[in-house]
């Protein structure tokens, strides 16, 4: 997947990527968007010796966080949003590696972002004039991309915490577990994205804009709105946790209580039968008619006794 896109005496136009290379010097915005897996990507990046030297390691970084670092009128950016095949990405989110100065911006991809069909229509529609719109139409659309299943997350804990205070069902501590999880993952990139897309509003870039600068402060704010709430899935979700713990434990508690009643009711109960049912000689009454009910009569006495010393000990409810 290379990509080459140009404006070209004000026309978007998508070229080949050879083509689109050799349009570095002549036309207006030349945006090179890179599969960093395929073949010859990394040797390319290597030979393009106008890219500073950190730059070229950036692009080609295997593990990125988001970041935003000034070289020269030049700048190295790196986000994260959703991919294409979440089932084959490693990571929650997917990570995009631009160098982007005067003219020209390259991204070098090792997924597929969802963003980057977004942004290749608005960018053949016109709406895409310069590398600061370009990385502003990102950032848009990576959180717009992620608002949603940020919102989801809070959407499933609120199911979670409405069928244990309402319907008094307990929800699986895996299905809680699971939201934790992913609200941690989502968070542990889009924290240092709102600082990312913040320092590159404030730059010092002759090609940023008044409104490249307004949506990407615009997009920081998202981002720090919705590192916000996943701060909170994630503290909810770990209360959750304890008290299905606490109740998981107030539910054994409460049936080794019940066991143990039970037990303790019939253990006298259990002494008078088996003293009774010795198959030997001398045992009282044994032929007399009423001895069975007699004993039965004083195995109730002695149930009803042990229960009534549970019921004033509050082992047990007197209702």
């Amino acid at each position: 997947m290379m990509h080459a896109f140009a404006i070209s005496n004000g026309a978007p136009v998508e070229l080949p990527f050879l083509e689109g290379a050799a349009q570095f010097k002549s036309a207006e915005l030349v945006w090179l968007a890179l599969d960093g897996r395929q073949p010859g990507v990394a040797q390319w990046i290597a030979e393009q010796q106008d890219i500073p030297d950190i730059a070229r390691s950036a692009l080609m970084a295997a593990e990125t966080r988001p970041r935003s670092d000034l070289v020269g009128q030049g700048v190295i950016i790196n986000l994260r949003g959703l991919g294409k095949t979440p089932e084959d990405d490693p990571d929650a989110l997917v990570s995009l590696r631009f160098w982007a100065e005067t003219g020209r911006v390259i991204l070098v991809m090792f997924r597929t972002p969802l963003a980057l069909d977004i942004v290749v229509q608005e960018f053949l529609a016109g709406k895409i004039c310069d590398p600061g719109d370009l990385l502003s139409a990102f950032a848009n659309a990576i959180t717009d991309g992620l608002d949603p299943d940020v919102a989801n997350l809070g959407d499933a804990l609120d199911d979670c915490e409405l069928k244990v205070e309402v319907a008094n069902i307990h929800p699986t501590r895996r299905e809680v577990t699971r939201v934790r999880a992913r609200a941690i993952a989502f968070r542990r990139f889009v924290a240092p994205q709102r600082q990312a897309l913040s320092q590159l509003s404030g730059a010092a870039l002759d090609w940023l804009d008044d409104d490249d600068r307004l949506h990407l402060r615009e997009g920081a704010d998202r981002a720090a709105r919705m590192a916000e709430e996943l701060e909170s899935v994630r503290e909810r979700a770990m209360l959750m946790h304890e008290e299905l713990t606490d109740r998981r434990s107030e539910l054994m508690d409460g049936r080794a209580l019940l066991i143990s009643i039970v037990a303790l009711v019939f253990l006298p109960l259990t002494f008078i039968t088996g003293l009774l049912g010795m198959n030997v000689d001398g045992i009282p009454y044994a032929h007399q008619p009423w001895a069975f009910w007699g004993v039965t009569g004083v195995c109730l006495f002695l149930a009803m006794l042990v229960i009534g010393w549970f019921v004033r000990s509050h082992w047990i409810s007197g209702d």
